[in-house]
């Protein structure tokens, strides 16, 4: 039997219902396949915690994290703790440290979901690969003269060819096991440094994959381009900061900011690879039983894919598909009016019928 040790940090605010959610249905997984356990290591990491004690994490916690073969996230941020605090204090530490330099987001409209597009579901269906760990968040700069008339803030963004051409050949891969389509995003009429770089390794890369077919757009272009006509995407590769903002926007389009998952994906699988939903903690909606829990399930099934679990992982995800599809058990930001738990209980329900 394989097993796995699975660090869980719920997080704040609707990240708590929403994990939890997603850890029934793990264990529902485990029960039907028989083949694999997971072990959970349950850590109070949050804003919750930085008030307490000062910090959003101990001073061992990566050192606790790297025990694991990965770490199952919620939502983390709640008012009285900048959002600066909760995100440079837990979530990127945790992504540099364990060089998870993959984000891969699904932009996928499932079925049954009404989107905000005149499109089905089938037109919408790609996946965003994200750099995570250089780029326009590594965190270089500062600021001088704080508070006086004269102050400067500087942010800098570093791009290394060894950190810019990984992730390229990640999307390159990717793109040929799936459309054998790929789209770099760019802004270099404006960066004349950093992005005509990520053009000219781009072009570089490509040369290595012939069979892809592979362009350029400009991340306000293809920002048009994801409204206007998804059905033409297939792979999308961007930079730290275009990615956030474009898997943003997918989640949108996919219906609602509950719906999206992502991985901080470290593919060596030499560190902890990192899971989670991508909506916000909500604090004003934790403990209503309102949330959408199908982000942090999907999240769930991506988990258990990167492990080899593939079987349960694509019963997981065939499971939320045939809840949505029948449209019978919804959260209310999807247009129905079912509770977190009825949501979680139902997709339970459907990968035993399904099994």
């Amino acid at each position: 039997m394989n097993k796995y040790k699975i660090a869980l940090i719920p997080g704040d605010g609707i990240g708590v219902d929403e994990i939890s959610e997603g850890v029934k249905v793990i264990e529902t997984a485990m029960k039907i396949d028989g083949g694999f356990k997971a072990e959970y290591t349950h850590l109070p990491w949050s804003c919750k915690y930085y008030k307490e004690t000062g910090k959003m994490m101990p001073d061992d916690g990566l050192k606790i994290l790297k025990d694991h073969d990965a770490i199952y996230m919620g939502a983390v941020g709640f008012p009285g703790v900048p959002d600066h605090v909760s995100l440079w204090g837990l979530l990127l530490p945790i992504r540099f440290e364990f060089d998870e330099y993959i984000n891969l987001r699904p932009i996928k409209l499932l079925k049954g979901i009404k989107g905000p597009l005149r499109k089905n579901s089938e037109d919408i269906d790609f996946v965003v690969v994200r750099e995570n760990t250089e780029g326009e968040y590594a965190g270089s700069g500062g600021r001088l003269y704080k508070g006086n008339p004269s102050e400067v803030a500087i942010q800098t963004s570093i791009f290394t060819r060894k950190g810019t051409e990984r992730v390229m050949r990640y999307a390159f891969e990717l793109a040929r096991k799936r459309k054998k389509d790929l789209i770099s995003v760019t802004k270099s009429n404006a960066l004349n440094y950093s992005m005509v770089f990520w053009d000219d390794v781009f072009e570089e890369i490509s040369k290595e994959y012939s069979d892809v077919k592979s362009k350029h757009m400009h991340v306000d272009a293809i920002s048009g381009h994801f409204i206007l006509h998804p059905e033409q995407i297939d792979v999308v590769v961007a930079s730290n900061l275009f990615g956030d903002i474009l898997t943003d926007l997918g989640a949108a389009i996919q219906g609602s900011i509950g719906m999206a998952a992502g991985g901080n994906i470290n593919p060596e699988k030499k560190y902890p690879s990192m899971f989670e939903p991508i909506g916000g903690s909500a604090p004003d909606l934790a403990g209503k039983g309102i949330a959408n829990p199908i982000g942090a399930i999907w999240a769930a099934s991506m988990m258990l894919d990167f492990l080899g679990e593939k079987k349960s992982a694509k019963l997981i995800f065939d499971a939320i598909e045939a809840v949505t599809e029948e449209g019978k058990y919804l959260t209310p930001d999807i247009g129905g009016n079912s509770t977190t738990q009825e949501v979680g209980e139902a997709i339970r329900n459907s990968m035993k019928k399904m099994a």
